[in-house]
């Protein structure tokens, strides 16, 4: 690689290592914040929570790689801008195109490492996340077994437990469940234990009585009873494991789907071939928006004023960019052929970039010289 390559490249990565950092931390903060309200509010540990915190971080760093690559190339160039770097290069005969070669390689070094994010990391993440949020909510004891307290594991539902055994046998347990219009049970046993089962976790109750209030006659009715296993799967949410997600599937999986993979998702096979080519055509982003950012600094020369005019421009172009991939987005899901969208945005940001080099590129009319008569 040439000296010049080298010298653009090397800037642009240490710029984009640093602000990819700073928007990552901001960015998961963000995150982490409504993270720690859910899972601490649950009962969860700092470790389980640390454990989640980790497991946004893929899909954090792959929503925030395009934007540092474009503040990088923009900063970078304007800088180089200033400096006359740039201004001297074009003296010496270097082209646009030229110049925005190593813009080209850095492009397509944020592209590999958004593919390494998009084929394997972000869904390998959000797989490991959908089974701990199965097993976290098959742990009823983190969630639910607060002796002293009254919980409500669902609406309508009212659990008390007076005392927890250190072998984890429930004391004195209260349950009243309230969710038929009709009759409404209460439950209480000396002993009861918690059981996972296929269909989520059971409540078995020993030496206990159910009390059944019929709401329309207040008659009273009274069963005791030695062993009782009341139904928790179907009562908390999110005890059975949740379907998977496009999110979660693997690239092979989207892109062929299975009639037993549309039904776990309840998403079309146009949506999820719409998805699996967006995960080819969203890294190639990364190098549109570089070369856009760069691309447009080199259509102003050197001025004492700064490149503002050129700058707010590649933002425009930055933002049309992301309308069109928004746009595309919705359209492409809806017919079989929609994946051919998911390319637009990426091929109309080169297309952009290679615009404005080739008018940066025209030589520039210089004004007559005014001759005095």
């Amino acid at each position: 690689m040439p000296r010049f390559d080298r010298y653009i490249l090397s800037q642009m990565l240490t710029l984009f290592g640093f602000f990819a950092l700073v928007l990552v931390g901001v960015y998961w903060v963000n995150r982490a914040v409504g993270l720690f309200d859910q899972l601490i509010g649950d009962g969860q540990s700092a470790l389980v929570f640390l454990e989640f915190s980790l497991l946004t971080l893929p899909n954090v760093i792959k929503l925030v790689l395009p934007v540092a690559a474009f503040i990088a190339a923009v900063y970078v160039g304007n800088r180089l801008m200033m400096e006359s770097e740039l201004v001297v290069m074009q003296a010496t005969g270097f082209s646009a195109f030229r110049m925005a070669r190593p813009v080209l390689y850095f492009g397509l070094c944020v592209t590999a490492m958004m593919l390494v994010l998009v084929h394997v990391l972000v869904p390998a993440s959000r797989e490991m996340m959908v089974a701990e949020r199965a097993a976290m909510s098959e742990n009823i004891t983190a969630r639910y077994l607060t002796d002293g307290q009254f919980t409500h594991p669902a609406k309508g539902v009212t659990l008390y437990i007076r005392e927890i055994s250190p072998s984890g046998e429930l004391l004195d347990m209260f349950l009243s469940d309230e969710r038929s219009a009709t009759t409404r049970t209460t439950y209480t046993s000396r002993k009861a234990l918690f059981a996972r089962g296929d269909a989520g976790p059971k409540l078995i109750m020993f030496n206990g009585m159910a009390e059944m209030l019929d709401r329309k006659t207040d008659r009273l009715s009274v069963t005791r009873f030695a062993d009782f296993t009341y139904d928790l799967g179907a009562l908390l949410t999110g005890a059975v494991a949740p379907r998977r997600t496009a999110a979660e599937l693997s690239t092979v999986e989207l892109l062929w789907p299975t009639a037993a993979i549309v039904a776990e998702t309840g998403e079309t096979r146009a949506a999820l071939k719409f998805d699996a080519h967006s995960r080819f055509a969203e890294p190639l982003t990364a190098t549109s928006v570089a070369l856009i950012g760069f691309s447009a600094l080199l259509l102003g020369g050197f001025s004492r004023f700064g490149l503002w005019r050129q700058v707010v421009l590649a933002v425009v172009l930055l933002i049309i960019v992301q309308a069109i991939a928004t746009v595309a987005t919705k359209q492409g899901t809806q017919f079989a052929q929609g994946w051919m969208l998911s390319y637009v945005a990426p091929l109309i940001g080169l297309a952009l970039s290679a615009t404005m080099l080739w008018w940066a590129n025209r030589p520039r009319r210089v004004p007559p010289s005014v001759v005095p008569a």
